[in-house]
């Protein structure tokens, strides 16, 4: 079993499901335009099959092949922003949560210090 299958395999049930409404959409997409499977199946350089898979929703057709559906729709420049840093949620919150840690740390370490002025000396005085 190749690893390609493997992750295939373990797509959670909401991306599945995603993909799926992806397809249906550029099949709804491709028959509001009026052309067949054999028509977009030859503009996209792709078997029939291929394009029965993309718009059945099929995770193993490549993103290549997405990518190009998408651009024959005028959708493709929407890809450039799925993965863009500034829209990572989940990076931006760890991004947080460090930043609140470095804050409680250093406002402790002020405090440790305060503390260590205001103690006082265990110097001998004359």
């Amino acid at each position: 079993m190749s690893k390609a299958t493997k992750a295939i395999q373990q797509l959670p049930p909401a991306t599945l499901g995603a993909l799926q409404k992806l397809g249906a959409d550029l099949a709804v997409a491709r028959l509001r335009r009026k052309e067949s499977l054999r028509t977009w199946a030859k503009r996209l350089g792709v078997s029939l099959s291929t394009l029965q898979r993309l718009e059945a929703g099929d995770p193993s057709v490549s993103i290549g092949i997405v990518a190009s559906a998408l651009w024959l729709i005028n959708r493709d420049g929407e890809l450039g922003n799925l993965a863009a840093p500034e829209h990572d949620l989940g990076a931006l919150n760890l991004n947080v949560r460090e930043a609140v840690e470095l804050g409680l740390a250093r406002a402790q370490a002020s405090a440790d210090a305060r503390m260590r002025a205001a103690a006082p000396s265990n110097s001998t005085q004359d």
